[in-house]
């Protein structure tokens, strides 16, 4: 199909092209025509000027008329019988030129038919009668139809030279504007041709102005920013991921290898029991990171069924009592119900309450509403707070409050990153609030379900 350049350039002159010629026959045609009738104004003029002498006057006694050099006009007066009785000079002692009916109007000229006596050059012819001494008399008045002829084709000889040289012109100046106007387009396929996955730092260059190549521009630059943090998402997401999974991996080994160095030292109930808590904390990060990667992708199914929270909230409260010694406070939950994944919530649930565990002193307090049409959700804990730096950053990926804390106590670093992507995919929010416990509060709202 060729470059936009060629294709915009060739469909410039066709439109052109087209434009002229019909503009060109149009102008041809009117300017026929307005000679034409200009020639047949000036027969009638004159057929009209004789009929009004014929009608007081014998043909024989008219004074001498027409064009002896027969250039421009000739004249015949027929009887009643159809027979010449006067004539100009330059067609004198010739038979009648062409016999019409008075008010017709005929074009004749050197291939003239059977009942037309042949002329050296066209005319326009006009007949007219009258009435006079002589009877019924017809006046036949020719006009030279050259000038029209020579009119038109010196006018169509000016088109046929002037409509190529336009569009050669259009061609050229077509070809030059597109191309103008496509070199931004040319720098920035050989700016985004030379970009790697190593170089998604470098930016397109934005010409002036505020037109399409701008915005599309801004556009690909807008693309390659969000390639660029996507992929250093990537790589902290990789490099933070392999670091969790070696410390669960290398806890192993070490305490095989110590067991297998000094059986005598190790029993294998005590190894067993390492090697089941590293396990365990291996297939939750796992999970967590399978999770999380289904939702990036937009794989995760959502098994939609009525939920009732406050049930979700009391299980996992009794846990936490079983599990901790801290105080749990569910005198706020009343009933909240959604539509969502049980399992899924479940683990919103969990993820929230064990950061509020690693960090309450004393005091975890859950609540639970429906505000208008809403099923609100708090987690209170009465730890130490966060600091306002630190809350910016608190849903990311792999992000713990303390780094000094150890992992063990500290999580991966997925549970709130999982809370945020859980509550938004069933179209609800988590906020980081000021606790009334003077810690730190979370409250995710969810689109309640009518009962």
């Amino acid at each position: 199909m060729g470059s936009i350049r060629v294709r915009t350039t060739a469909a410039a002159v066709a439109v052109v092209g087209v434009a002229l010629v019909l503009a060109a026959v149009t102008m041809v045609a009117l300017q026929k025509r307005s000679l034409r009738e200009q020639v047949e104004a000036s027969a009638d003029l004159r057929a009209g000027s004789l009929t009004e002498q014929l009608r007081s006057s014998a043909p024989t006694d008219l004074a001498p008329f027409g064009d002896p050099e027969g250039d421009e006009e000739f004249v015949q007066i027929l009887d009643a019988s159809g027979s010449v009785v006067q004539a100009s000079p330059n067609v004198a002692g010739r038979p009648v030129v062409v016999r019409l009916d008075p008010e017709e109007t005929r074009i004749i000229g050197p291939r003239s038919p059977p009942d037309q006596e042949p002329l050296d050059e066209p005319f326009l012819v006009v007949a007219a009668s009258s009435s006079g001494p002589d009877g019924r008399l017809t006046v036949i008045v020719g006009r030279s139809f050259e000038i029209v002829a020579d009119a038109t084709r010196t006018l169509t000889r000016v088109l046929v030279i002037a409509i190529p040289l336009l569009l050669l012109v259009v061609g050229l100046v077509t070809w030059r504007v597109v191309a103008r106007a496509l070199s931004p387009v040319d720098a920035i396929r050989a700016e985004v041709d030379a970009i790697s996955s190593r170089e998604l730092h470098r930016r397109l260059p934005a010409p002036g102005g505020n037109d399409e190549i701008f915005r599309l521009a801004a556009t690909m630059n807008r693309m390659l920013a969000r390639l660029e943090a996507g992929r250093l998402r990537e790589r902290r997401f990789v490099s933070d991921a392999s670091h969790e999974l070696r410390s669960p991996v290398a806890t192993i080994r070490q305490h095989a290898e110590v067991a297998l160095s000094h059986p005598d030292q190790t029993s294998t109930e005590d190894l067993a029991e390492i090697v089941l808590d590293e396990d365990a904390r291996l297939q939750r990060l796992v999970e967590d990171l399978l999770l999380l990667t289904r939702i990036d992708e937009g794989t995760l199914e959502l098994r939609a069924q009525t939920v009732d929270l406050d049930d979700l909230i009391f299980e996992e409260a009794a846990r936490l009592r079983g599990a901790t010694e801290l105080k749990i406070d569910v005198g706020a939950v009343s009933a909240g119900r959604v539509l969502g994944d049980r399992e899924k919530l479940g683990r919103l649930i969990r993820n929230l309450t064990d950061n509020a565990a690693r960090h309450a002193r004393t005091t975890i307090a859950l609540s639970l509403a429906q505000r208008n049409g809403e099923v609100v959700l708090g987690v209170d804990d009465d730890g130490a707070g966060i600091d306002d730096a630190e809350r910016e950053h608190i849903f990311d990926r792999f992000v713990r409050l303390d780094e000094a804390r150890d992992r063990d106590s500290g999580g991966s670093g997925l549970g709130l990153a999982i809370v945020r992507e859980v509550a938004a995919f069933h179209g609800g929010t988590v906020t980081l609030m000021e606790s009334g416990l003077g810690g730190t509060g979370f409250e995710v709202r969810l689109p309640g379900h009518p009962d």
